[in-house]
């Protein structure tokens, strides 16, 4: 995967935050935002909201990248 801009790095690594956070909720019961922000607050929600609207981006990446054109190597036959 080729991050090609600032708003591809910053989306995927939320996107990685939020699914480190849903791993230690599976594994250990533990919310790590939760434990950041406070249970039900209001920064909570905002960081959740964040980080889905990235999970939605990634989503438009994966389909934009798959429209860029390969750099393959182009070799010459004569």
């Amino acid at each position: 995967m080729a991050v090609r801009n600032p708003v591809d790095l910053i989306a995927l690594i939320l996107v990685i935050v939020g699914g480190l956070n849903w791993g230690l909720i599976g594994l250990f019961d533990f919310n790590l935002v939760d434990a950041i922000f406070g249970v039900g607050s209001t920064l909570s929600r905002i960081v959740y909201i964040i980080v889905g609207l990235a999970a939605l981006y990634m989503i438009y990446f994966t389909v934009r990248a798959e429209t860029y054109p390969t750099h393959e190597p182009q070799y010459v036959t004569k």
